[in-house]
């Protein structure tokens, strides 16, 4: 399994249709509770003051990240960082 940290940034046209953007925003968090509810996005964190979040996602490989992070329907309205993630050696849980 690989462990990834993904910082997402949103940013949705201003002038997008109200009802549009509702139903994007609705297929959003259905998209992204199948896979909190899977085990491989565990777990997501707004950041604070912004239109944005954190999420760790432990995955089989980079392409199931893939797959997961362009099945976004935010995708297109988003810019991400990707970090790997690797087992600290002073981690008390490890």
């Amino acid at each position: 399994m690989a462990r990834f940290a993904v910082r997402m940034e949103v940013d949705l046209p201003a002038d997008m249709d109200a009802d549009a953007r509702a139903d994007l925003l609705a297929r959003e968090k259905a998209w992204s509770q199948q896979w909190q509810r899977s085990g491989e996005w565990v777990s997501i964190w707004r950041c604070v003051g912004e239109y944005a979040n954190l999420s760790i996602f432990e995955v089989r490989d980079n392409e199931q990240l893939h797959e997961i992070l362009w099945g976004l329907p935010l995708f297109p309205y988003m810019t991400m960082t990707v970090t790997p993630l690797a087992t600290h050696p002073s981690d008390v849980h490890a």
